[in-house]
């Protein structure tokens, strides 16, 4: 095996392992369930935002050798710094962090503790999590070298058994908006949020084995994102498929993570299912260590170190104690609007970048994005006042107005050279 190839894979796992969280593997069967037959067409909308999202994230990253800071910083540096931190926030205390935590307890913890109150779980978890935080030990980062091939080879086994040796028929439903559905399900992974912000570490990791042309790190880091996405692709349509067995195999009303449960219990008996909870904590824990860390350092960085990453590790850890304990179903309800919100301009910038070829002008930039993030904002707080708008009642509102002001600034601007690195971005 080359070298090229080698990195490509190694990397490729590790931002695999960074992307797979509580929601890659919960969503998948309940899109299933949902919508039985016709799981093949919500799987190429769930696909689209789970997998190509993130993909363009990437791409657009290794583009600019940066991720949002630098996309979001050709509109100005406020804009840049509000959009970070909001997603950093999302992506820390408000909904990742605490998800992991509640993914946990509910699909390791409660399927054997049936009596068990959550918080201790919980709190014991957040403990550890904060333990690694403070402490950084290559224990985590070993167990997150095997866990991810592992974890992998579980599902795979997993999928596979039960395409064999089926749960049950697939069975039509009633359920309506398939696809426009399975697009809006496809934000709760939170994968091409995450995308903007892991590829700094991606990039970083290209640069220390010993790449240092662009085009290199480029072709490095878009070959790793497509090998991570390659397996949450396979991951989602797999467990999409499954799901789409159990329509009336098992009871209506089922929560996520007890369908999960249900679903790996059928397929590979008790074991695999005590196997797969335990795989999913580990996961979930390294998933929430990077986020912890990552946040941490953030906020140290963004207050010029008023608060100490040790500071914000506790004040993460606890925040995210408090939301955990809400469960999966409440969080998943909480995040909605937030990511309704944030998914719009983030999307909008991402493809900006891909399309700096064709975009003129720095105000092209400014009114697209803006424009996205305004109707996302009236979409969420007041949808009456959007609801007039094409592909409104699909939750896509922001769409055509954001591409209407697109080719409209384009026409009516002069080209001028557009700032695509860092150090231009500090000189604009």
């Amino acid at each position: 095996m080359n070298k090229n190839l080698k990195d490509c894979i190694v990397i490729g796992f590790a931002l695999f392992a960074m992307f797979f969280g509580a929601g890659n593997l919960i969503f998948p069967p309940y899109l299933g369930k949902l919508f039985g037959t016709n799981w093949s067409i919500a799987i190429i909308g769930f696909l689209i935002t789970g997998v190509g999202l993130p993909l363009s994230g990437i791409i657009a990253s290794a583009k600019l050798s940066a991720g949002i800071e630098a996309m979001a910083g050709k509109i100005n540096k406020k804009f840049a710094l509000i959009m970070t931190t909001a997603l950093i926030i999302t992506l820390g205390p408000l909904v990742a962090i605490p998800r992991t935590a509640a993914t946990t307890f509910e699909l390791s913890v409660k399927p054997y503790m049936p009596n068990v109150d959550s918080l201790i779980p919980i709190v014991i978890y957040m403990l550890i999590n904060l333990a690694f935080v403070i402490k950084p030990s290559s224990i985590i980062d070993t167990i997150g070298k095997f866990l991810t091939p592992a974890l992998l080879a579980l599902l795979t086994f997993i999928i596979v058994k039960g395409i064999i040796s089926p749960i049950a028929p697939v069975e039509p439903t009633t359920t309506a908006d398939v696809f426009s559905t399975s697009l809006l399900q496809g934000y709760q992974t939170m994968d091409a949020l995450g995308s903007v912000i892991f590829a700094s570490i991606i990039i970083s990791s290209a640069m220390a084995k010993g790449y240092t042309k662009k085009e290199d790190i480029m072709k490095v880091t878009i070959k790793s994102g497509i090998i991570a996405v390659g397996g949450l692709a396979f991951v989602y349509g797999g467990l999409m498929y499954l799901g789409a067995q159990t329509v009336k195999a098992f009871p209506d009303g089922l929560a996520l993570t007890e369908l999960v449960t249900r679903i790996s219990r059928s397929v590979a008996g008790n074991f695999g299912s005590a196997a797969l909870s335990g795989a999913v904590a580990l996961a979930c824990m390294t998933t929430s260590i990077g986020l912890t860390a990552t946040a941490a350092e953030f906020f140290d960085r963004a207050t010029n170190g008023k608060l100490s990453y040790k500071v914000n590790s506790i004040i993460i850890t606890i925040v995210s104690i408090f939301l955990a304990k809400m469960g999966v179903g409440s969080i998943i309800k909480f995040a909605g609007p937030i990511l309704g919100i944030l998914y719009p301009p983030i999307i909008t910038l991402i493809f900006l970048t891909l399309a700096s070829k064709i975009v003129k002008n720095i105000k092209v930039y400014s009114a697209a994005t803006i424009v996205a993030l305004l109707v996302a904002v009236l979409d969420t707080l007041a949808h009456s006042t959007v609801a007039f708008l094409p592909l409104a009642d699909k939750g896509f509102a922001w769409l055509v107005p954001t591409v209407a002001v697109f080719i409209l600034v384009s026409l009516v601007t002069k080209k001028e050279d557009l700032p695509i690195t860092e150090e231009e971005l500090k000189a604009a």
